[in-house]
């Protein structure tokens, strides 16, 4: 089941009313992820919430392949309109993965995470680790608690909170993401801006014996 932040009928709106609304200019998270990417001689990704492509277009422009979640079907003809109809974009929630059985090298989950409630953002990291090959990588990236927005608008729990209607975030620290994420192959955290404080975190999935 989608959640209450990632229904359909929000994200179908918001993308049907203000379609590209934050532009074609990837984001700072992606410039940095495709370069480590590169680096690491990745072959193919997952990106979990593609929404409109404008993060997986650099990825695709450096050999990488490229798959997507998506739960707006106006952000897939978007995508598709865009950035050509090569790229395999399943239709749904990130909350009901896995969409294949397929085993990717890399995993580039951008801001998407800190819009679910613990129990759905615990089962996004184990789907998206469970779907990492072997010496894969997963970087996420998700709104840090030094954000203005954080405190702001109705409370939902520790560190979550309703910002405007249908939208619920939760804010991290390094404490908190050390919390959900040490267990899956956490080896960096980085602070970044997206025109708010932001963190970037990498982990790898090792080799089983």
């Amino acid at each position: 089941m989608a959640n209450e932040t990632e229904k359909p009928e929000f994200w179908e709106s918001a993308f049907d009313e203000k379609k590209e609304m934050w532009g074609f200019t990837p984001s700072k998270s992606a410039v940095l992820t495709k370069d480590f990417f590169v680096q690491k001689l990745t072959k193919n990704i997952l990106i979990p919430g593609i929404g409109y492509g404008r993060n997986a277009q650099i990825f695709k422009e450096n050999g990488i392949t490229v798959t997507g979640i998506e739960i707006s079907k106006t952000a897939i003809e978007l995508a598709r309109k865009h950035y050509g109809t090569d790229m395999i974009i399943h239709h749904g929630s990130v909350t009901d993965m896995p969409f294949d059985k397929y085993q990717y090298d890399g995993i580039f989950c951008y801001a998407l995470i800190h819009l679910l409630d613990a129990s759905e953002r615990e089962k996004l990291i184990r789907d998206c680790y469970n779907q990492l090959s072997d010496n894969g990588y997963m970087i996420f990236t998700m709104i840090s608690k030094e954000a203005h927005t954080y405190g702001q608008g109705k409370f939902l729990s520790e560190d979550r909170y309703e910002i405007f209607d249908g939208v619920k975030m939760f804010f991290y620290d390094r404490e908190s993401i050390k919390s959900e994420f040490n267990q899956y192959g956490l080896f960096e955290i980085t602070e970044i801006n997206e025109n708010q404080p932001f963190f970037l975190i990498k982990c790898k999935k090792e080799t089983t014996r």
